[in-house]
């Protein structure tokens, strides 16, 4: 009889975790030490052209820690980091130059900082 009730219980606590398209996600607030992400696209200075397999550093200006990506073929980029103050640095290759990048951001959890887009400049290659 006790088995029948904890299977019970089990498909019952089972059930009220999803909704009628899926598991309901927690909205419970996240532990110390998860933090945000933080997404951008690296491009040519004019806009035109997407720079892919580019490595763009997120660096803790507290801690030191580095956290690292690498672009899309669209020129995209996301890092998942802790919760901190971060500076972005982007890998340059010879006759690059950069033209803007973005300013240091602050990281809270659960934080999603978009547009963290750097500009090249891209000089021909004789």
């Amino acid at each position: 009889m006790k088995a029948r009730a904890a299977v019970v219980a089990v498909v019952l606590l089972m059930s009220l975790g999803c909704g009628p398209r899926g598991p309901i996600l927690g909205t419970a607030t996240k532990p110390s030490g998860v933090g945000g992400t933080i997404a951008g696209i690296v491009k040519t200075a004019d806009g035109s052209t997407a720079l892919s397999a580019r490595k763009v550093t997120a660096i803790n200006a507290d801690t030191g820690a580095r956290f690292e990506a690498s672009t899309a073929s669209n020129g995209g980029y996301t890092i998942q980091v802790p919760k901190g103050k971060y500076r972005l640095e982007v890998e340059l290759r010879p006759g690059e130059t950069l033209e803007s990048q973005p300013g240091s951001t602050d990281i809270n959890v659960g934080d999603l900082d978009a547009r963290r887009d750097f500009a090249v400049t891209v000089t021909a290659r004789r």
